[in-house]
């Protein structure tokens, strides 16, 4: 999308959504975030949130931070997360929209105000081809689990990340062809 159809924005802006926005969804925001940092990808912003309001105010799951701690990623601000919910007005500010899984996919699609909304929400999954190709493109729920699930569900978002980094890098290349 272009700067024009940004609203005037300049910043590429996605969103990684889950339910309550403790677990998966924070979890993908700040993996992301990292990997556009280390990949040194600017001009992109990363926030997450949820489909319920449930956990509205809450920190991330300790367990969501433990996970990132074993695997060696370093706090870039994840303390100061706070879970906020989804919400139709989130699509006027967000280029891509990334789905933990097919439950939050129909809910964003429901919300999602006009088709080129609905052309924002992908699952996070779909941009690792080994997911894609085996049709399991749903991120695993690790909430009601232990350390071995947000180990899983890590490893799914780990693997997700360089087609995610390609997508952002081809829509930014647009952008500049664009402009």
């Amino acid at each position: 999308m272009s700067e024009g159809t940004r609203g005037g924005r300049t910043a590429y802006r996605i969103s990684v959504v889950c339910t309550g926005n403790i677990c998966r969804s924070p979890m993908g925001e700040w993996l992301l975030r990292e990997a556009l940092e280390d990949a040194e990808i600017d001009d992109v912003e990363v926030v997450s949130a949820g489909t319920s309001s449930e956990e509205r105010g809450n920190p991330m799951d300790p367990r969501t931070v433990a996970v990132m701690r074993r695997n060696g990623h370093v706090d870039r601000g994840w303390d100061g997360h706070r879970a906020q919910r989804f919400t139709a007005d989130d699509f006027d500010d967000l280029d891509l929209v990334l789905a933990a899984d097919r439950g939050h996919e129909r809910v964003l699609l429901r919300l999602a105000p006009t088709d080129e909304d609905r052309a924002k929400v992908r699952l996070f999954r779909s941009f690792d081809p080994a997911s894609v190709a085996t049709d399991d493109l749903e991120m695993d729920d690790p909430w009601w689990g232990d350390d071995a699930d947000f180990d899983r569900t890590h490893a799914e978002v780990v693997a997700a990340l360089p087609g995610v980094l390609e997508h952002v890098r081809r829509e930014l290349s647009l952008d500049r062809a664009r402009d």
